[in-house]
């Protein structure tokens, strides 16, 4: 709707329109707060679905096939309700928003391909894991988008706490997806293990930037009940860190289990955040409605004390599009350190082997390094895991050290 003033408007004339189209956000924002509901929700059962979609490629078959089915089943009812909500679009705002609703729902629109590749056992578990992260990675960018047209700042902090919450809560179930695929495999190899490790700091990073957004309650409700349990943070020692695995089957549907427990925590806190971003701009709508006829003096008032306040106008304003720019910046620091981090190790294993080499051959340290080379590509491995198995029997090594 265009707003309109007088022929000869006033400063009266724009303040009453801008009030008017406040109004009219906020309208429109307790309806996109319905449609982020129905997201969420949708989100909830996609990740579900993902998590049961692994376990059961990885066992071919034999375990969560009746999880899976009823997974599907949710996944589609909630989409046909997310259809509902996006049918009459007028209340959205802007351009950017209908191209992210027509990403997410391009890669929702493939779901029912990917559900029969996985079914025919014809897609690889980490293939398939991808492809549901995508299509939670488009359907997720809808939530931001919403903002476009948020004056009210405490609404802008409301769906910016939210946006890191649920990015944290997507990373949370990629983590469950990921432990799931490593253990009914039997081993993380470095990449899982990597993708892994990635997960687990960039998850609470983003619940770090939601707990510095919302108010005491909420946050207490998040540190209650949806941190890691111990047993979980025992499993994730296990896949990190190469300690040995047994009884895999078991493992998995355990640490399946846990995981789903608290990502089951966290969905009653994202209903929590939801409910405040309606009571917010519920709120934010009372006071517009209230307002009345303003007079000249509160006309002076209202533009001296906007002018004061315009750079913290701006800041809340566009707090939701740094907060996403943010968690974007944050896991790729996250991967690069993780990147880091491996290769750092490696390289203390290597150095360990051209150790053992040196003393107890007499190789110069060029000479040891050669060696690991060399044995490395005899055997068409990486030196790093050559190395490892030297170090690995290091205590049982029997080359007597040369005089």
């Amino acid at each position: 709707m265009k707003a309109t003033v007088a022929v000869n408007p006033t400063a009266r004339d724009f303040l009453m329109a801008a009030r008017n189209r406040g109004r009219e956000q906020l309208q429109d924002i307790l309806q996109i707060g319905e449609l982020t509901g129905c997201i969420a929700r949708l989100a909830h059962m996609l990740q579900r679905e993902r998590g049961a979609s692994n376990i059961w490629l990885c066992s071919q078959g034999r375990l969560f096939a009746a999880e899976r089915v009823l997974c599907i089943q949710e996944v589609d009812n909630e989409l046909a309700l997310l259809r509902q909500a996006i049918a009459e679009p007028d209340y959205l705002p802007g351009s950017a928003l209908f191209v992210s609703l027509a990403c997410a729902l391009h890669y929702l629109e493939q779901l029912p391909k990917l559900r029969t590749q996985i079914t025919a056992q014809q897609i690889q578990p980490l293939n398939a894991m991808e492809q549901f992260n995508i299509t939670l990675r488009h359907l997720l960018s809808i939530v931001p988008e919403t903002s476009n047209v948020v004056d009210d700042t405490g609404v802008a902090r409301a769906l910016a706490a939210l946006f890191s919450f649920m990015q944290g809560k997507e990373l949370a179930g990629q983590e469950r997806a990921i432990g799931a695929l490593g253990f009914m495999q039997g081993e993380f190899s470095d990449t899982l293990r990597q993708q892994l490790v990635d997960r687990i700091d960039s998850q609470q990073h983003c619940f770090d930037a939601f707990c510095s957004m919302v108010d005491m309650p909420l946050r207490q409700q998040f540190l209650t009940c949806a941190e890691p349990c111990r047993e979980t943070e025992q499993l994730r020692r296990i896949a990190c860190t190469r300690l040995p695995t047994a009884d895999e089957p078991q493992r998995a549907l355990r640490w399946f289990a846990l995981l789903t427990t608290r990502i089951d925590a966290l969905k009653e806190v994202e209903d929590a955040l939801i409910e405040a971003v309606m009571a917010q701009a519920q709120q934010a709508l009372g006071q517009v409605l209230q307002q009345t006829e303003p007079g000249e003096s509160e006309i002076a008032r209202w533009v001296a004390g906007h002018g004061r306040h315009d750079t913290d106008r701006y800041f809340d304003r566009h707090l939701l599009p740094l907060v996403r720019q943010q968690a974007q910046q944050l896991e790729a620091m996250a991967q690069q350190l993780a990147s880091l981090k491996a290769t750092l190790e490696e390289r203390k294993v290597i150095d360990q082997a051209k150790a053992l080499l040196i003393r107890h051959q007499g190789y110069s340290e060029e000479q040891a390094w050669q060696t690991l080379r060399k044995m490395a590509m005899n055997q068409n491995k990486r030196m790093v895991d050559v190395a490892s198995a030297m170090v690995s029997v290091a205590d049982i090594w029997q080359i007597p050290t040369r005089g």
